[in-house]
């Protein structure tokens, strides 16, 4: 995949990945007890990465050719802990 079409994907899952988020954030909450508990510090740590997955797009969108693979290999990287953090919260509403 040529560094364009990389780019505007990641883009389309940065804004798939903030929307779960406001979804989660808005599901918040019907959660109880030790359940909502949990799920908050899920959230928490989903802000977190948030922030993380934003840092490394904008180092993605302006990245040189000569670090490109790194930035991307590092953007995807953590594209990928954003969906483990999306399972563990929707397995908490089963």
């Amino acid at each position: 995949m040529d560094k364009e079409n990389f780019k505007n994907k990641a883009k389309q899952s940065i804004d798939d990945i903030f929307a779960k988020i406001d979804e989660f954030e808005a599901k918040k909450d019907k959660a109880v007890g030790a359940a909502k508990a949990e799920y908050e510090e899920k959230i928490a740590e989903l802000m977190l990465k948030k922030m993380e997955l934003a840092e490394k797009y904008e180092k993605l969108v302006n990245s040189s050719e000569e670090n490109w693979e790194e930035v991307k290999t590092a953007f995807s990287s953590a594209s990928d802990s954003f969906k483990e953090g999306f399972s563990k919260i929707a397995s908490l509403f089963k």
